[in-house]
């Protein structure tokens, strides 16, 4: 019985010889404290984890693109976030129904089964009766939530740096990892966010190693628990400190799917990433 849970989707589905890559997952209580973490593989287990954390109101923050339907190129949602968030380095990659990627599309019709709700605007997220499930990006979040201090950029904790040596980059790719998760710790966030309730997250305040699939692992965990604390920014802040891409009014959206489901993503933003009025 979680307030908010977060996915880290890996988008891929694998293959009869190869696993899908690890979902980063986490769960966080009404006053912020991360409960349970951890990893799984493949839409299945990541159904079954929420399926076994579910509350009677809790809201799922996932990144990955859940509903698509545009036939090729990329979303509305994702256009937006490079208009309003380039100037701190962040864009989305671009999905489509062509798109082999396809595994937040097909965790979305598992957690519809389950009767978890899928929302796009902030009343109806408020007005849920039961588990609501939303899009998320974490670099969004990052950058548009001011207390965590990236004012210029996005932090530099994923991918490494072409520009400089290998090893320098990864140098730099875990420094700017282990200065994340000391902001997190420390910064006075509201609503607040403990990562020391799960010992997996607790031990992301450890150094970093320079090791690609060890650094892989413990970033899909951090963005689990990113997602999981942007549903409780949003329940906290609504329409005041998030935009909805994707479902603005007077902005370009892509057309619902037959469900009636709107493409979207729910970002934090400063007054600087909102379009102009």
């Amino acid at each position: 019985m979680n307030a908010y849970l977060g996915v880290d989707l890996a988008w891929g589905l694998g293959t009869e010889r190869r696993a899908p890559n690890e979902t980063g997952l986490a769960a966080v209580d009404d006053a912020g404290r991360v409960v349970d973490a951890g990893w799984a593989r493949g839409v299945d287990a990541v159904t079954a984890w929420i399926a076994e954390r579910l509350g009677p109101r809790t809201l799922v923050a996932v990144d990955a693109s859940l509903v698509v339907t545009n036939p090729t190129g990329m979303r509305q949602v994702e256009r937006q976030v490079g208009q309003r968030y380039g100037r701190w380095r962040v864009a989305a990659n671009p999905t489509s129904l062509a798109s082999a990627a396809s595994a937040g599309a097909r965790l979305l019709d598992r957690l519809t089964a389950l009767g978890i709700t899928y929302v796009s605007d902030t009343a109806s997220m408020h007005d849920r009766s039961g588990p609501a499930v939303f899009e998320c990006y974490p670099y969004t979040t990052l950058v548009g939530v001011e207390e965590f201090g990236y004012d210029d950029e996005r932090p530099r904790y994923k991918r490494l740096d072409p520009s400089v040596p290998p090893a320098v980059a990864r140098q730099r790719r875990a420094e700017a990892f282990d200065e994340l998760v000391r902001r997190v710790r420390t910064r006075p966030l509201d609503p607040p966010l403990d990562l020391d309730g799960d010992p997996r997250t607790r031990a992301l305040a450890e150094p970093s190693v320079l090791h690609g699939p060890t650094h892989k692992h413990r970033e899909d965990l951090l963005d689990g628990v990113l997602c999981a604390w942007t549903a409780a920014f949003w329940e906290r802040h609504g329409d005041r400190r998030v935009q909805v891409l994707g479902g603005d009014d007077g902005s370009p959206s892509d057309p619902r799917d037959t469900a009636g489901r709107l493409p979207a993503l729910v970002a934090p933003a400063r007054e600087a990433q909102r379009p102009a009025r």
